[in-house]
């Protein structure tokens, strides 16, 4: 007999089982010495863009009178917004690298599930802060990348959750 009595009506395979719930995943930054991964606080929304532009190269002889294109150069941004928290280490990080106009190093990851997912180097293009009086004060927050976005997934060295100290390199003593 089968497990779950054949599926009937506990399909741990189906898809839907295999979905990613929004909340679970995390945009986080490296602190400027690089050892800290720390969650940026108050989050509630993330936007992960991705955009190619696209070549024309259309002649007086293209086929049919249609367009002709080819791929061009990619890029990425990232958006996010929550509740702001100023005495959070990761609103001072992000403000410094802000005033600063330096890049910062984030990844985001499957926080449920432990896994890393992307990461790449950024600069940020805007931080506003929203304080309505009848409402919380929010931030928002985009990132816009400097090369390329690096699918974690399959990465075995990008291991490092927000909140955990970095792995010591080298054998221990």
């Amino acid at each position: 007999m089968a497990n779950y009595e054949e599926n009937l009506y506990c399909d741990f395979d189906a898809s839907a089982t295999k979905a990613l719930a929004g909340k679970d995943i995390i945009l986080a930054v490296f602190d400027a010495t690089g050892a800290k991964l720390l969650a940026v606080s108050g989050q509630q929304g993330l936007t992960i863009n991705r955009t190619a532009d696209s070549i024309e190269v259309s002649s007086k002889d293209t086929k049919g009178g249609w367009k002709s294109k080819i791929a061009g150069m990619k890029e990425w941004s990232i958006d996010n917004d929550g509740l702001y928290v100023p005495s959070d280490e990761t609103h001072k990080t992000l403000g410094k690298a802000f005033e600063d106009s330096n890049p910062v190093c984030i990844k985001v990851v499957n926080a449920k599930a432990k896994e890393s997912m992307f990461g790449g180097l950024a600069y940020i293009s805007d931080y506003s802060l929203e304080a309505p009086y009848d409402d919380a004060m929010t931030y928002s927050i985009a990132l816009e990348g400097n090369g390329a976005l690096v699918d974690l997934s399959e990465e075995a060295g990008a291991t490092q959750m927000p909140g955990e100290p970095v792995a010591p390199e080298g054998p221990a003593e």
